[in-house]
């Protein structure tokens, strides 16, 4: 019999595929991502927006309206803050 449970590769493998924060103003949300090398933590973020298509099904797209681009900034701006807290958090 094999045991199931996750190896620590595995588990980091995981955890590295998964933001390390989210921030959402429906319908716009923003995943922030920590990326790591020897030297140095940097994060990046990606913007999607929800929607529901014709057979009312949740769809998500990365292309913004105009009337999405307040939120997108607002969402945009927190992440900003996000980011640099963490920066300040390990300096």
């Amino acid at each position: 019999m094999t045991d199931s449970k996750p190896t620590t590769q595995q588990e980091n493998k995981t955890a590295r595929n998964q933001p390390v924060h989210r921030i959402r103003m429906f319908p716009i949300e923003c995943a922030i991502w920590k990326n790591q090398s020897e030297n140095r933590t940097w994060y990046n973020v990606t913007l999607s927006r929800s929607y529901k298509d014709a057979n009312d099904e949740w769809k998500s797209a990365d292309s913004f309206s105009a009337d999405d681009l307040l939120l997108v900034a607002k969402v945009a701006d927190e992440a900003h803050s996000w980011i640099i807290q963490k920066q300040q958090e390990r300096n």
